[in-house]
């Protein structure tokens, strides 16, 4: 875990939930840098270590302002930390849904989805989206404190498939990934680029080029709760980009940090690896079922299928949930009691005061039987027992674009 040491004065608490996925390291060890590095510190942004990088935290805006900012306008994140792959071949879509448990096969072209990594145990071992392109290749995001064991397990299962004789191949592409997040992203992206965005819908992706920067692939997605694109673009581009939308004429684009961006998400919903779902956790525990295509479910050939299928007919004992509270902020691996007081029945795995709320926001796991929304519990805050309610999740209405 990330020392409270290694965090800017005043921004631990908001990266409470971000810490856990970090890695301690040695003076000896060196970080990674992204091909914005130096943009980053030419700007003000407070430099420290996520997953093997060195990133920010945030600029010189507070975090709070930073959340705000995303909600009501744009702001932009360095996310060129996270993995991108590209998987061709013609066995490529039976190739990843033998890895994940999604329906790729169903997708259009230039369309994405949400899927997970998992194992024989059902565990997951990672978040990613996939999406089809029509240039004929899958291209594969995930996590950043996944990247090794994601590559890594990429290129042994395609390997072990050629030697059957499918046809696949997995690469990595060393590009830059810029999200840039907002209700006002349309209004700044549009006039540089040479298409319609209402012609883009949320999961979907399009090579395009923008600001005059060729070969980017735009994908309408995020992880704000906003509508938002991520731009994959030359790193020897990145800054140039990164320049421009930040320069933007219309509307004031702000650079965001990991804590506004883990605040962000929670509001959202939205897991992290590491914190919310890991190897000790299911899809069908971490609420994510509706991960799972129809299609794959009654093939039931995806790594895990028997256990996960068994979830879902059965009932996990424990699923995770979002709660609202007040007073002391719970923060992750709080303890949840029933409203007694007297049952210790789950435990916290992401919290933070909502900026936009006014009030803490937090997710976890508890026992079945507890999980209806306006369920009354108890956190273990300071050796206090504070009132919550399990609350229904995204706590902020979600404003992904679909046309009208």
């Amino acid at each position: 875990m990330l020392s409270r040491k290694l965090l800017p004065k005043g921004v631990s608490n908001a990266m409470k939930g971000i810490v856990c996925q970090c890695r301690s390291y040695s003076q000896k060890e060196s970080l990674k840098k992204t091909c914005l590095y130096d943009y980053h510190v030419k700007n003000g942004g407070k430099m420290v270590p996520f997953a093997g990088w060195s990133m920010p935290v945030q600029y010189t805006n507070g975090i709070s302002e930073s959340h705000l900012h995303v909600r009501s306008a744009a702001g932009l994140f360095d996310v060129s930390h996270m993995l991108q792959t590209k998987v061709t071949g013609k066995d490529r879509v039976p190739f990843i849904e033998s890895l994940i448990v999604g329906d790729i096969e169903g997708l259009k072209d230039n369309q994405g989805t949400l899927s997970i990594f998992t194992n024989e145990k059902g565990s997951i071992l990672d978040d990613l989206i996939v999406s089809k392109t029509e240039e004929g290749y899958l291209y594969v995001v995930s996590n950043a404190g996944c990247a090794d064991k994601d590559y890594k397990n990429m290129k042994t299962q395609a390997e072990n498939c050629r030697k059957k004789g499918m046809d696949v191949n997995v690469e990595m592409i060393c590009n830059g990934l810029l999200a840039l997040q907002g209700p006002s992203m349309a209004k700044v992206l549009q006039e540089g680029v040479d298409f319609d965005l209402n012609t883009l819908p949320f999961m979907t992706n399009k090579m395009a080029s923008v600001f005059g920067i060729p070969d980017c692939r735009v994908t309408r997605c995020g992880y704000t709760g906003e509508d938002g694109v991520e731009i994959s673009v030359n790193p020897d581009r990145a800054e140039d980009l990164a320049n421009t939308l930040t320069g933007s004429s219309k509307e004031q684009v702000m650079l965001i940090g990991l804590g506004a961006r883990d605040t962000l998400r929670l509001e959202a919903g939205l897991c992290l690896y590491g914190s919310d779902i890991d190897e000790t956790t299911t899809p069908v525990e971490a609420s994510l079922t509706w991960t799972i295509g129809k299609r794959r479910r009654e093939e039931a050939n995806f790594p895990g299928a028997s256990i996960i299928l068994r979830q879902i007919n059965e009932k996990p004992e424990r699923r995770r949930v979002g709660f609202l509270s007040s007073g002391a902020p719970a923060r992750g691996h709080t303890k949840i009691y029933d409203e007694s007081g007297s049952e210790l029945i789950g435990e916290l795995t992401s919290g933070c005061p909502s900026p936009s709320l006014k009030q803490n926001v937090s997710m976890g796991y508890i026992k079945n039987s507890h999980i209806k929304t306006g369920t009354k519990v108890k956190f273990e805050v300071r050796k206090k027992r504070l009132d919550a309610v399990v609350s229904k999740m995204p706590f902020v209405p979600s404003n992904y674009f679909s046309p009208k």
